[in-house]
């Protein structure tokens, strides 16, 4: 219960904190979008530049504070604000004769109930009471100092009930008014020192953080603790709320003054206070609200806050239905308005006129939504992987994933004929089209792999050929993305070059250049060669076929699967299925045994040769010539070159290698010092890894 009720505090307290930030935010969003046009004099262009740069200056500072800093500050800005309402509600009731007539003419022109002399004076001194006491708690002053200060706030009232002159009434109320600021600025004043301390501790703290971490963790760190995606998320929903309710008001104060209250309804009796609006007129004032929820750079950076909230829980919600626990499928709410504030810097979006700017928001958003659906397909494609590789049969597993597949092969296409549709083909056009296209080619090359390693767990005899099909097919569909890339850039610089070039343009075309081509060229080329290189490799090993396999009555050290149709055989005599050892050697060129390097040309110049304990024994002696194990004969020892003698010089080499295959391929043990340490081979880490385009399980 206590752990509950601290839980709730702290939430409280956070709400509070984010509550008492926004403010700072909405006064700089003021100052950067309000338009004064100065004097001819200087006096006044300086004055307007001061006041807005200590405005800035101001609310920076105290969007900066601490929480604790935060509070007392909002204390005593509070408590001026309550000091100055007192004053000035005792002016402005003392500077009237008819008192009653000026209260019945409140603002908004509400008429009270009470119109007796007793009870206003009484609602007044109420209301003034309640005033001096807050003033007084807020400002934590001693039991006779608040004695005085609310007795000086309820002086005025009090020659108001005794009818005194107006002159005086006023004067009263000057002098009232001077003693409460004199005592406000005491305070305020008494306060300097902590003002001061709280600055210079702010100041030396930030400055250790900025030499201990580096001003990267410091802005990581500030950004976090003053909570502000939470800020501008709320500052951007509280001001398109508030101009939502001023736009439903101006328009029902528009229809009504028309006397058109049904809103476009024939029947005025189903809306007789024009409360329902229209569908126009819902399109109008949505629009208005969509185009100024982005006129400015603190609102793009708000909307950000708020696509950056629906992204991540649309994130969680996806994992949770495919039923993944990566935690780097977890950034789409850092993805999405990441990229949708590039997007509306590199357009302008908050520079370009009304209309304009709608429907670049438009086409924003239809790319952050490619974006989105390419991001969930990453999310989904390891599941698809996990689950065909590790055979899971239930259904209720493969479901989820297989659906949010299909959705992913829809959506694309229904977007781009919708687009295609409704309008003219352009630059724009043409990249959300290409990256549907990407997006269905990826979907499809997901599902043939999962065809693929779902087809092989249903087969009960070793598939060799899965790694080569499932390379073939996700090289193709790399090729096709990068060759997508390629076109993407040429779309780019064409838009650069005659439509709307701007310099985050050209470096956003610059990392697509070095991430999505270079990269991805260099990396798949290196993955061929590597994969060409260990073919290689295996394809010059010896193979064990037919009796001898039989023989063997063992298990591949890798996969711990019999050898069905054939095994190779290592330098260092050891035996694996063909495919494993091939995988494995695309991560290092060493036995997974023993860790010596698989090189058949060392091979042929040993003199002796390895056994399955990981020992030397010499040659047999029934066959004193035949080269070592494994081994081919010398080039100068060969008689000739032709078929046959390749065939007796291999007969040769596997009929001294009966004997020693009959051991226990799995029968090497090291000391703990020693493992991984054998014949002058490096320690290497124990670990098999398999990537996306070689996994397969035997």
């Amino acid at each position: 219960m206590a752990s509950t009720q601290g839980r709730l505090g702290q939430q409280a307290l956070a709400v509070l904190d984010v509550a008492l930030r926004v403010p700072c935010i909405f006064m700089i969003d003021a100052i950067f979008n309000s338009y004064y046009e100065p004097g001819p004099g200087w006096a006044s262009t300086v004055g307007s530049v001061l006041f807005r740069v200590v405005g800035v200056l101001v609310s920076g500072v105290v969007l900066l504070l601490s929480q604790k800093a935060l509070f007392k500050f909002y204390t005593l800005f509070l408590a001026v604000v309550l000091g100055a309402a007192a004053v000035l509600i005792n002016y402005h009731a003392t500077s009237h004769v008819d008192f009653y007539g000026a209260y019945s003419k409140a603002a908004l022109g509400l008429r009270p109930q009470a119109r007796s002399g007793p009870a206003l004076w009484l609602g007044l001194a109420a209301v003034q009471l309640a005033f001096g006491v807050g003033y007084v708690f807020l400002l934590g002053l001693r039991s006779s100092l608040a004695a005085l200060v609310v007795l000086d706030v309820m002086v005025p009232v009090w020659g108001l009930m005794m009818d005194l002159p107006l002159d005086v009434r006023r004067l009263v109320a000057v002098f009232s008014g001077a003693a409460l600021a004199l005592n406000t600025a005491a305070c305020l004043a008494l306060r300097l020192k902590w003002f001061y301390y709280s600055c210079r501790y702010v100041f030396l703290l930030v400055r250790h953080m900025y030499r201990m971490y580096g001003l990267q963790l410091l802005l990581k760190d500030t950004w976090k603790r003053i909570r502000f995606p939470d800020v501008l998320r709320v500052f951007w929903l509280t001001r398109v709320t508030a101009q939502a309710l001023i736009l439903v008001y101006v328009v029902q104060a528009v229809r009504r003054e028309s006397g058109d209250a049904t809103g476009g309804y024939g029947d005025r009796s189903s809306d007789p206070r024009g409360y329902l609006l229209s569908w126009d007129v819902l399109w109008d004032v949505s629009s208005n609200l969509i185009i100024s929820g982005c006129d400015s750079t603190l609102t793009v950076l708000g909307m950000s806050a708020v696509i950056s909230s629906a992204a991540h829980y649309l994130g969680l919600s996806i994992l949770t239905f495919i039923g993944s626990t990566e935690e780097e499928d977890k950034r789409l709410g850092f993805v999405a308005p990441v990229l949708f504030f590039i997007l509306a810097l590199q357009t302008g979006l908050s520079s370009l006129d009304p209309e304009e700017r709608l429907v670049r928001l438009s086409r924003n958003m239809c790319l952050l939504l490619t974006a989105i659906l390419h991001f969930i397909q990453g999310m989904t494609d390891p599941v698809l992987m996990s689950l065909s590789a590790s055979h899971v049969s239930s259904f209720r597993r493969h479901f989820p994933v297989l659906l949010v597949s299909a959705a992913l092969f829809v959506l694309p296409v229904v977007l781009s004929r919708a687009l295609w549709r409704h309008y003219a083909i352009n630059t724009w056009l043409f990249a959300v089209t290409a990256f549907c296209v990407e997006l269905c080619l990826k979907v499809l090359v997901s599902l043939t792999v999962y065809g693929l390693f779902m087809a092989d767990g249903l087969s009960d005899a070793l598939w060799e050929k899965l790694d080569d099909y499932v390379y073939y097919v996700r090289s193709g569909g790399n090729v096709i993305e990068f060759l997508f890339g390629v076109v993407m850039f040429g779309n780019g610089a064409y838009t650069m070059m005659f439509e709307s070039g701007s310099k985050i343009r050209a470096c956003m075309m610059c990392l697509h250049a070095y991430f999505n081509i270079y990269l991805q060229a260099r990396n798949g080329w290196k993955t061929f060669i590597n994969r060409r290189t260990a073919v290689k490799k295996i394809n010059s090993l010896p193979e064990l076929r037919g009796e001898r396999l039989r023989r063997i009555e063992d298990v591949c050290a890798i996969c711990y699967q019999d050898f069905a149709t054939s095994a190779r055989i290592t330098p260092c005599h050891h035996y694996f299925h063909a495919l494993c050892l091939r995988k494995w050697l695309y991560i290092q060129d060493t036995c997974p045994m023993c860790h010596q390097r698989v090189n058949v040309d060392d091979a042929q110049h040993r003199d002796a040769f390895s056994n399955n304990n990981g020992g030397y024994a010499a040659a047999p002696p029934e066959a004193p010539a035949a080269p070592p194990q494994g081994q081919n004969p010398p080039a100068e020892a060969r008689p000739d070159n032709g078929p046959a003698a390749a065939a007796a010089a291999a007969g040769a080499a596997t009929a001294g290698l009966d004997l020693e295959l009959l051991e226990d391929n799995d029968s090497i043990e090291y000391d703990d010092d020693d493992w991984g340490v054998q014949n002058g081979g490096t320690p290497v880490e124990e670990e098999y890894l398999n990537d996306d385009t070689d996994t397969t399980d035997d």
